[in-house]
């Protein structure tokens, strides 16, 4: 009789038990994830009406594999420029809302009785909110398309970075056993070397890379060299001191860059599936109830944090960076739950030996009981500002409605502030490099040639041939920018432009000293370095014209992406009102007619930002424009005004959440000074639809905010105007409108 392996006997258990709790579950439109977390309690060892696994150990090492493709897929998820695009909002609200919520589980721990690390640990658990639930919340409740959505979605990109830095700093405090402060600086600087080296030599090699070996990429093909990649970064992490769960978050927020990120996260879906599957299956085998029981305080502390403390901190976070009342307290009661993060954080303590064995249950208990919660906690936000906004003083709630527009201002950044900000980005990326190549030599190189005569020469040319690009541009490269060229031209601020450039030729001697220190007496060393710059200098056409072959391969490949699928810019928009998509259904009673005869302004107070044709746009289209079935309406307004017209919409079969359109649109603002042609005019007369191409979506007069005014409504001076349509049109009227 043939023999089964118990490991395979285990798996058919944990994917048979999966999948019936996860079909129940699905019927019951409830997470997966709480199903696979059932499904391991019911085949775990505490459990024994049912079968148990019997191979624990090899299911762990699955579990960290699961753990491994579930980074893996947040990082393809993720992607730097999507950090960068998430604007202040998100980031005032996400790291106050961390840091708080931080400071309060500690402090529940402390008042427990914990140990430190374990309060810590607690701490950095309750943290971290779940992507996977909140989204599926936003699907169920039909929400996606409102304003606080779109923050909530930023502040979970920021949370994704803040918790691959938790991971970091709470595995240095937990092997120190101390919080001392040197160490935990070393591991930030440390991760910050890290992740710029792997990004900028992953964006310069791998979409090279994949253009390269394009007609061998089929399917299956780039499933294996993708998940290749991953562990080969998984290994290289574990290697340097750092995470297996990092490693793979990094690699796959550098593929996130590619044009093949869509593809790769499709074919790797179902691989992150089934292994996070066995994560989650894995999670729910630690469930024992007596120990449940025994800590039902600690579970209910936890849950009441993120019931209660977790939305006031998220709301306070929103309030700070000008969100309105309303909308902050809508996105603090959507962030209330914890989730696939908190089980990693919580699986690294244990990993490490750090925490005690309870606090992986009462992570998990917390997590199913705040999982369950969360569309009622976004359901009930209306019901919470309602007899808040009522409460609230008047003179307090004048000086937030003043806050929140003042903080919406566009800020003008100073051709100064963007001179200093290249200046440091250019230094942190090329030090970087040449810090990394610098090592690579000492480390690699040198010890190959050990054993032949003149080892020391051999080594130190390798190096500086590879590094003579990267130390030119740092110590001779001139930004070639209009900022920079304004600031020369005003001789009084060349002085400080002088000082910034030899500070880069000193930082490059300093560079080649500390090569040449390490293999040669200092005398010699600096001697060589004063020398290795003159012959930089001396070669600064060859060398400037093989940098910027290099500088153009990371451009193109960094905004492939983006050129490719010629994504269009989303639309800011002013006060509470925000950018939504819809296309007109056949029976619509609006297909047809002109957007003056549609009425849809008078009677949603919605306003026709752009229609999209097919390939045909139109950009800020009259009231004489016709819509028709099919088009691709991009309206602005309240969450309240597209609330209503979406419901009107569907009616008739209308689509909502369709692509944005492909031409670039922006949101500006003036103010009317008194010389201004518009002053004492109505909107209509002014002309300004005519002569900006652009749509009058608001005016602050006196503290006050007029929303989609009418056309009638008349001109004065110090009105801020908001003002959508193209942006360069705009740029060149502006000036003739502000007087």
């Amino acid at each position: 009789m043939l023999h089964v392996p118990p490991l395979i006997i285990d798996l058919a258990l944990i994917l048979g038990s999966a999948a019936i709790v996860t079909l129940l579950f699905k019927k019951l439109k409830q997470p997966v994830v709480l199903g696979y977390i059932i499904a391991g309690f019911l085949v775990g060892p505490y459990f024994k009406l049912f079968p148990t696994i019997v191979e624990t150990d090899s299911i762990k090492t699955w579990a960290e594999i699961g753990v491994i493709f579930l980074l893996f897929g947040l990082g393809l998820e993720f992607s730097f420029k999507k950090l960068v695009r998430v604007g202040g909002v998100a980031l005032i609200t996400a790291l106050t809302e961390v840091t708080l919520t931080m400071l309060l589980g500690f402090g529940v721990g402390k008042l427990l009785g914990w140990n430190n690390i374990n309060s810590l640990f607690l701490g950095g658990i309750l943290a971290i909110a779940s992507t996977t639930i909140i989204i599926r919340a936003f699907d169920e409740l039909g929400v996606k398309n409102q304003k606080f959505a779109g923050i909530v979605t930023g502040v979970l990109v920021i949370e994704d970075l803040v918790a691959v830095i938790l991971m970091v700093l709470l595995s240095t405090v937990a092997v120190s056993q101390t919080f001392a402060g040197i160490e935990m600086i070393q591991s930030i600087l440390k991760l910050a070397f890290v992740l710029v080296l792997w990004f900028v030599s992953g964006i310069f090699f791998l979409p090279t890379l994949f253009r390269k070996i394009s007609s061998l990429l089929n399917e299956e093909t780039l499933l294996i060299i993708s998940l290749a990649l991953c562990f080969l970064m998984v290994v290289l992490a574990t290697y340097v001191g750092f995470s297996p769960a990092l490693g793979a978050f990094i690699m796959g927020s550098i593929l996130a860059e590619t044009t093949k990120a869509e593809k790769i996260e499709k074919l790797t879906k179902s691989v992150k599936n089934l292994f996070g599957a066995i994560f989650f299956v894995s999670v729910g085998m630690l469930i024992d109830p007596a120990m449940l029981i025994e800590h039902s305080i600690p579970i209910l502390a936890a849950t009441m944090v993120l019931l209660f403390g977790k939305p006031l901190f998220v709301s306070l976070g929103a309030l700070v960076a000008g969100v309105p009342l309303k909308i902050a307290v809508q996105s603090g009661m959507s962030l209330s739950q914890i989730g696939e993060f908190s089980f990693i954080i919580a699986t690294l303590g244990l990993t490490l030996n750090v925490t005690s064995d309870f606090l992986y249950p009462v992570a998990v208990a917390v997590s199913v009981l705040t999982t369950f919660t969360t569309p009622f906690m976004i359901k009930l936000s209306d019901t919470v500002y309602k007899p808040l906004e009522k409460f609230l003083p008047d003179k307090w709630k004048k000086s937030m409605a003043a806050y929140s527009v003042g903080a919406q201002n566009i800020a003008e950044i100073t051709e100064w502030k963007k001179v200093i900000r290249s200046y440091i980005i250019n230094i942190i990326i090329f030090s970087v490099i040449i810090i990394a190549i610098i090592l690579l030599s000492t480390r690699i190189i040198a010890p190959l040639f050990s054993e032949y005569n003149g080892s020391q020469f051999i080594t130190v040319a390798v190096c500086l041939v590879v590094l003579s690009p990267f130390l030119w541009a740092l110590a001779f490269r001139r930004p070639h920018n209009q900022d920079y060229a304004n600031v020369w031209a005003k001789n009084a601020q060349r002085g400080p432009l002088i000082i910034m450039g030899f500070s880069k030729v000193g930082l490059a001697v300093f560079y080649i000293g500390f090569l040449l220190d390490y293999l040669f007496p200092t005398i010699v060393a600096f001697s060589g370095a004063v020398i290795a710059i003159v012959i930089l200098a001396f070669l600064s056409r060859r060398l400037k014209a093989f940098y910027g072959e290099l500088e153009m391969r990371f451009l193109d490949n960094l905004n492939e992406r983006e050129i490719k699928a010629k994504e269009g810019n989303e639309i800011l928009t002013p006060w509470d009102t925000h950018l939504a998509s819809f296309e007109l259904g056949i029976k619509s009673p609006y297909a047809g007619k002109t957007l003056e005869e549609s009425h849809i302004r008078e009677e949603f107070g919605v306003n026709i930002a752009a229609i999209e044709r097919g390939d045909y746009l139109i950009n800020v289209p009259t009231r004489d424009s016709h819509i028709y079935p099919s088009d691709k309406l991009m309206v602005i307004g309240t969450d309240e005004q597209l609330e209503k017209f979406k419901i009107f919409l569907e009616t008739f079969a209308g689509k909502q959440n369709v692509p944005d359109s492909k031409q670039k649109v922006s949101l500006n603002h003036f103010t009317i000074g008194e010389k201004s042609s518009l002053i004492s005019k109505t909107i209509r007369e002014s002309n300004i639809r005519e002569r900006t191409k652009g749509l009058v979506v608001g005016i602050e007069r006196n503290g006050e905010r007029i929303l989609n005014p009418e056309s009638n409504v008349v001109f004065e001076v110090d009105d801020k105007v908001w003002l959508v349509g193209n942006p360069l049109r705009l740029q060149v009227i502006l000036h003739e409108l502000t007087g």
